[in-house]
């Protein structure tokens, strides 16, 4: 589903987060080192505390991403998924364990099993 091509887009760019409070309250962040480990988007969460507490109440996320150039030839996608707070284990380990994360208090490791992408149109 995650192409050569998005995948280098999503790890190379900050991304915008939305999720959804228990009263259906939008919410939306950028986000920046995201990897990509086949279906899965792996994000760093070094304070993210509302963004959290939606994703325990409601799973289900979105997440926008679109090219430096978009000004002249914008290419974007929406990207839609189910994530999960990992504070230990696997994912907890993996995003510690970054290079781009040297120096940062890590709290968490929020991972997006992609379920669905959307081309974004200009």
């Amino acid at each position: 589903m995650i192409t050569p091509g998005i995948k280098k887009l999503i790890e190379n760019n900050a991304l915008g987060l939305a999720t959804v409070d228990k009263n259906g309250k939008p919410h939306n962040i950028a986000v920046a080192y995201v990897k990509v480990e086949g279906d899965y988007l792996i994000i760093s969460n070094a304070h993210s505390f509302e963004s959290i507490k939606n994703i325990e109440n409601n799973s289900n996320v979105s997440l926008v991403i679109w090219n430096k150039g978009w000004e002249t030839a914008c290419v974007g996608f929406e990207i839609i998924g189910k994530a999960k707070n990992y504070t230990k284990g696997k994912w907890f380990d993996y995003v510690c364990n970054l290079e781009d994360n040297e120096g940062y208090k890590i709290l968490s490791a929020i991972v997006v099993k992609v379920t669905k992408i959307k081309k974004l149109l200009s």
